[in-house]
């Protein structure tokens, strides 16, 4: 009888123990519930935020000094080139050539695999860039999306060919030579010594140091956007119609 009663006192105990550590209704392989409930909270707020601002928030761009509109323009005119290759390199020209503007992005695995230095063209400006050409001669850099293409051994070294993508905004490039390439001017070296980089003749030039591993990882259809806020550019570029249009609209 004594036997009896001990099995049906822990019997008891297991059972309200059992209760007081997990509610009911509560999924068995769920420790934390107000857990699982803030990450549907979340998820469910995620859907409603863009996929490029998602990115641009996980990859602390605006902390490297890359604005939200920039990177916008950049995925949206990515997104209708259809990249052969998932790498998309923004070269942001509205800043000073001292910071690190150009941005090489993983869109697939959503890493930042490089943030470094970028020439602009002698004739585009000093510190900063302020005027863009696709004329033959010019020494500016043309703005817009570029596809990379093969690479060559060339006067510099490894370098890499890049078609424009945009009618008369940067189409001339391969005539023009416009090609990604190293040179000793892109350094910090240079940046004391003058207060700005050395320019290119239109080129977005990088440094020696990396210009052979930013080459490798960009050839063979990434892409490549040069960015600068300019009215006529952003007006005529039709791989940013839609979202210019739409901009405009709402104001």
């Amino acid at each position: 009888m004594r036997n009896a009663l001990m099995v049906v006192v822990m019997a008891t105990v297991i059972l309200i123990a059992s209760f007081g550590f997990r509610k009911i209704g509560t999924s068995p392989f769920v420790q934390n519930q107000a857990l699982t409930d803030t990450l549907h909270i979340h998820d469910t707020l995620s859907l409603q935020v863009p996929e490029w601002k998602v990115l641009y928030d996980s990859l602390q761009l605006a902390t490297l000094g890359l604005s939200d509109e920039t990177f916008r323009y950049a995925w949206y005119g990515f997104q209708n080139m259809k990249l052969q290759k998932p790498i998309m390199a923004i070269a942001d020209f509205s800043q000073s050539s001292r910071n690190k503007r150009l941005y090489v992005i993983d869109a697939v695995n959503k890493k930042l695999i490089l943030n470094t230095y970028v020439a602009h063209g002698r004739n585009s400006g000093q510190e900063f860039a302020q005027k863009f050409s696709n004329e033959n001669s010019s020494y500016q850099s043309s703005l817009g999306f570029y596809r990379t293409l093969s690479t060559y051994q060339g006067k510099h070294g490894l370098s890499l060919r890049l078609e424009g993508q945009e009618k008369g905004v940067n189409d001339r490039a391969l005539e023009r030579a416009i090609v990604m390439h190293g040179a000793d001017y892109v350094s910090e070296n240079f940046i004391r010594n003058t207060g700005r980089l050395g320019r290119s003749l239109g080129c977005p030039a990088v440094s020696m140091a990396e210009h052979e591993r930013l080459i490798k990882l960009l050839t063979g259809g990434a892409g490549l956007f040069l960015y600068y806020p300019d009215a006529t550019y952003l007006r005529a570029s039709q791989l940013l119609a839609g979202l210019v249009n739409t901009q405009n609209t709402a104001l």
